[in-house]
């Protein structure tokens, strides 16, 4: 009996002309994505959802459910972070008035709702913009009030841009995006803003350094040592955090020895300790044994001038250009809470950058490196 409610949600989906199946997100990071295209990677993600936002599904793929999210906006959910529920879809869902303040640490804006419906962020720069557009619901906002507390909101408004998504502007005093978290406080749906930090220094902040893989999780192989990365992305990721430390920087450490990290549990974990910036070490590996050389990836346009100015300063080891890639896929490139960076430092698959990797005085470079680029991004904040 306990499989009941599954298989009669499949037999319901194959009737083309049943209603859409209501429930909610459940699970940890629930998650949407664009489509049902697929890499190593995973699908092209959408957005990090909260959990119980109210979700229709319409159609069945494999692993996924196709949702509703609006009239004309569909989107895929895992079948794993979707639960059945006794939900009715109502006609129309309304907002209602908002507040804009901040407390001693972070600015907020807060957009009261009749249901947790699903929404999506972008990033803009030039003006540094949060775009939040909320599916489902149509303006019953007659007032939005703004409280002198904030610090780094300039500006908040809205317009009706379909007759049921309703889009969210905030406008940032700085250029620079350092972050933001959405979620629902009851129906009330909450963009937390993080601020500048006053002091601009390394000293200032607390960065966060992720060694990939680890465990059962082995990476790449060296193309003539047979190491695995998992070990070199941990010998790297210490240079990191010992040369930051002597420079008087607050580190946290996503993992200190070999030992299984999910990539869910490392972001729990950074959305616990909610650093200024995150650094992830990871080595590549190609194919081709000719390929070679540092990269530097970053997933919204808002974080991508850290990621530039680490690349630059690698390339100063005397490594080639693979470039610097956005949009990525990678999951730690994912949270919008803090500016991030992947340094795939060097290729296992190459001889040469191979070479590179197992000599312990090239991990103490990187580490000055990386240092140096952040703190390149810093002063071009100033």
């Amino acid at each position: 009996m306990k499989h009941f409610p599954f298989i009669f949600l499949l037999l319901v989906i194959q009737n083309l002309h049943a209603q859409p199946i209501v429930g909610r997100t459940t699970g940890q990071l629930p998650f949407l994505e664009y489509g049902l295209g697929d890499d190593r990677l995973g699908g092209a993600k959408m957005t990090y959802l909260d959990s119980n936002v109210l979700m229709k599904v319409v159609d069945s793929f494999n692993t996924d459910y196709k949702v509703q999210l609006s009239n004309n906006h569909f989107a895929y959910l895992a079948k794993q972070s979707f639960k059945v529920d006794t939900s009715k879809v109502q006609p129309y869902y309304l907002t209602s008035s908002w507040k804009v303040w901040g407390d001693d640490n972070y600015d907020y804006v807060s957009i009261g709702l009749t249901e947790k419906l699903p929404y999506r962020s972008i990033q803009q720069i030039n003006p540094a913009r949060i775009v939040v557009d909320v599916f489902g619901a149509t303006s019953n906002t007659n007032w939005i009030t703004q409280l002198k507390t904030v610090k780094e909101i300039k500006n908040a408004w809205y317009e009706q841009i379909e007759d049921d998504v309703f889009r969210v502007f905030i406008e940032l005093k700085h250029q620079q995006h350092w972050g933001y978290f959405i979620y629902y406080n009851k129906n009330a749906l909450q963009i937390r803003v993080k601020r500048q930090p006053s002091c601009l220094k390394p000293k200032s902040l607390l960065v966060a350094i992720d060694a990939g893989h680890g465990g059962s999780n082995s990476g790449a192989t060296g193309v003539t040592s047979n190491v695995n990365e998992k070990e070199y992305t941990l010998k790297i990721a210490q240079q990191v955090e010992k040369y930051f430390k002597h420079k008087h920087v607050k580190v946290f450490m996503t993992r200190e020895e070999d030992k299984d990290l999910s990539m869910p549990e490392r972001t729990l974990m950074l959305r616990q300790e909610d650093p200024n910036i995150l650094i992830s070490i990871h080595l590549n590996s190609s194919g081709n044994e000719n390929v070679s050389g540092v990269s530097t990836y970053y997933r919204y346009i808002g974080f991508r001038s850290l990621s530039q100015k680490i690349l630059n300063r690698m390339l100063q080891l005397g490594l080639n250009n693979y470039g610097n890639v956005g949009s990525f896929n990678f999951s730690l490139s994912g949270p919008t809470e803090y500016p991030n960076c992947l340094v795939e430092t060097a290729f296992l698959s190459n001889k040469e950058d191979e070479e590179k990797i197992l000599n312990p005085k090239f991990h103490k470079a990187v580490a000055k490196k990386v240092y140096k680029g952040m703190k390149d991004w810093l002063k071009s904040l100033k």
